[in-house]
């Protein structure tokens, strides 16, 4: 290695050092000088030992790096014990990232530099979202802790052990492709239940129904359409919502097919695009007429993780995969638009991944196309008799034709 070489490393490894003790300092500049363990300066200084070891370990000694972070080590704990007993602070989160910008420096000389100041930048602002992170756990229920272990459990150690082959009458059950469908559908109402969860009511219907529509535009349907009743001036701000919803279900399907099949998402992108374009507009054109509407009463969404519920849905699946089968069998493609308009009425998210997994088997692309729109539309429409049976019959008919308008762009998009 040469010395300009030796000089570049030394300057990458002291930018790393100084980013993240940027953070470290900024987070304790109200403290007077002297009373802080580490700041700006001595991560900086830190990152470059870590470096200047590494450099010392390949030409002189390899145990050189280690000594060094040992000796690091020794000097961090005394500190840590002396702000223990002066501060009464027992987080260990400074020493931590201490240790760890010694070994960033180091991994620089050792021509690691990309990853070295990825996890520089991922680092730091883990650092910098404490207040955020903690503000999340607070809201975080032991359910939903449980939760989130079960997803793991499915996900992480369940799937990978069932067998990838199919069983049964007409060979329609697949154990893992089953299972894997599962987990995509959990994982995804996952991340939208805790983010509804986490921005809650303050940001009004809107956001709450595009965040909801992830775990189940239903459910928001049938909460805003009961808080119609309460508020009856302000349908257009909960239609508005309600329509967020829908048009992020389109979303939602889309992202499904893409993940089971691309060249079906392909197929559905256009019509899905025009219909959750539409709904979106004319979402934010009813929000626009009463957006300063507010609530204390949440949007409740039940936890989309629950084993129970995971378990029925695999089963339904089941019945879903062996019934298609049964009727292309003595319908052909027929059977399979009136097995969707059937199960659309209830979810769309089955036949979607049912038609995902057939398009890959050697089904018509545009015959699964014209499935999951099928099962959209009814979808679609049930909301609006769902609507009308809660909510307000105004509120039915601010999302009702918006959502027949969709629906026909879309279909007359696919002919």
């Amino acid at each position: 290695m040469t010395e300009l070489e030796s000089f570049k490393l030394l300057s990458i490894a002291l930018a790393i050092g100084l980013l993240i003790g940027l953070e470290r300092g900024w987070r304790t500049r109200e403290l007077e000088e002297g009373m802080r363990v580490a700041g700006l300066r001595t991560y900086g200084m830190i990152s470059l030992l870590g470096a200047l070891s590494g450099i010392l370990a390949q030409q002189i000694n390899a145990y050189f790096m280690e000594f060094a972070f040992l000796g690091l080590a020794s000097i961090l704990l005394v500190a840590y014990s002396k702000g223990l007993d002066r501060f009464k602070d027992f987080s260990i989160t400074g020493t931590v990232a201490s240790m760890i910008t010694f070994t960033l420096g180091a991994l620089t000389v050792f021509g690691h530099i990309a990853l070295a100041a990825a996890s520089a930048v991922v680092i730091t602002a883990l650092l910098g979202f404490k207040p955020l992170l903690h503000s999340w756990m607070k809201k975080l229920e032991q359910e939903e802790l449980d939760a989130t272990l079960k997803l793991l459990l499915i996900s992480v150690v369940v799937l990978p052990i069932l067998p990838d082959r199919n069983y049964g009458p007409l060979a329609a059950v697949n154990p893992y492709q089953i299972w894997w469908m599962v987990v995509l559908i959990a994982g995804i109402s996952y991340l939208g239940y805790f983010a509804v969860k986490i921005v809650g009511n303050q940001y009004g219907p809107i956001l709450t129904g595009a965040l909801g529509g992830l775990v189940s535009s239903t459910a928001v349907t049938l909460n805003l359409s009961r808080l119609s009743k309460q508020y009856p001036n302000m349908e257009n701000v909960l239609a508005g919502g309600i329509l967020t919803a829908c048009a992020t279900m389109f979303i939602r399907t889309l992202l499904l097919t893409s993940v089971m099949n691309p060249k079906l998402s392909l197929a559905l992108l256009p019509a899905l695009l025009i219909m959750s374009a539409f709904t979106y507009f004319t979402a934010f054109l009813l929000w626009r007429s009463g957006r300063g509407f507010r609530t204390d009463e949440e949007i409740k969404l039940e936890n989309p993780f629950q084993l129970g519920m995971a378990l029925k849905f695999g089963a339904f699946l089941v019945v879903i995969m062996w019934l298609s089968k049964l009727l292309n069998v003595y319908f052909g493609d027929m059977g399979n638009y009136f097995l969707a308009a059937t199960s659309g009425m209830a979810d769309v998210d089955p036949i979607t991944l049912l038609m995902s997994q057939m398009s890959r088997d050697g089904t018509n692309l545009s015959v699964a196309a014209k499935t999951i729109l099928i099962a959209v539309s009814v979808n679609s429409s049930v909301k609006g008799v769902l609507i009308l049976t809660i909510g307000s019959q105004a509120l039915a008919l601010r999302v009702g034709v918006p959502l027949v308008g969709a629906v026909i762009a879309g279909l007359l998009i696919t002919q």
